[in-house]
């Protein structure tokens, strides 16, 4: 995978997986990490090596929002103590279990969030707050924090279920909930299972100039379209993509079980 087409097909995965990514709050692993799979790393590679790149989606769909969004400090403190443990706590879990059995999971969990999110066609379209109390903080960061768990060893479409969790239980709108996923999970949780994956597990370095120029470029791009012009098309878009991932996902673990 040194060579110049090999380079540029890492590219154009990285861009288009980040593109959605950044358009509907989460979701580059759906199809960067199996896409990494599909080309032959071994899972835990793959997951370290797909970590690291993703930490630049962060970077390039902050560096577009942070020019429209204002945070509050209350939900990047909620989303950062609870989540931050979580990712920890998955990164350190995943490097124990075996290849196909994770690829299952994570076909399943694939599956389960674009039939989800079909269900959903008008999720997140108003600003509604709520739970903005204590026990409210308390219950909403207990879910974050498995989330972050899963964001740290699945990690597949977990930024989308912070995504869906800000919206459903805080009463954010789609717009600020993708801001706050992109900025808060993209660079921090993405870069501590980064850095908990690196310093346990291998990375293909020779792999990630390609992916992390990709994910700059989609994650600035796909957060721009977010911001200027909504992503309904490309919700439908990404929801048929996360099933047929998934179902293909499920098949090879499968296949691969039986063997």
């Amino acid at each position: 995978m040194e060579s110049l087409v090999s380079q540029f097909a890492l590219f154009v995965i990285s861009f288009i997986a980040n593109l959605f990514s950044a358009l509907a709050g989460g979701g580059a692993g759906l199809l960067q990490l199996p896409a990494l799979l599909f080309l032959g790393l071994p899972f835990s590679i793959a997951l370290a090596t797909h970590k690291v790149a993703s930490v630049f989606l962060g970077v390039g769909a902050t560096a577009r929002h942070m020019k429209s969004a204002h945070l509050n400090w209350v939900f990047v403190l909620v989303v950062l103590g609870f989540g931050l443990p979580g990712v920890w706590l998955g990164a350190n879990v995943i490097l124990h279990i075996e290849d196909h059995y994770a690829q299952l999971a994570l076909g399943i969990l694939t599956l389960g969030l674009g039939v989800y999110s079909w269900r959903q066609p008008e999720l997140g379209q108003t600003l509604s707050l709520r739970n903005q109390n204590l026990p409210g903080w308390g219950i909403g960061g207990l879910v974050l924090f498995l989330i972050g768990a899963l964001n740290g060893s699945l990690t597949s479409g977990t930024g989308l279920f912070v995504t869906l969790w800000l919206i459903r239980w805080f009463g954010l709108d789609y717009k600020l909930a993708v801001a706050y996923t992109l900025i808060l999970v993209g660079l921090f949780w993405n870069g501590a299972g980064a850095l908990t994956l690196g310093l346990q597990g291998q990375i293909e370095w020779g792999w990630l100039p390609a992916l992390i120029v990709g994910s700059l470029f989609g994650g600035y791009l796909g957060a721009h379209l977010a911001i200027v012009k909504g992503n309904k098309l490309v919700k439908r878009s990404f929801e048929v993509m996360t099933v047929l991932v998934g179902l293909a996902l499920i098949i090879k673990a499968v296949v691969h079980a039986s063997h």
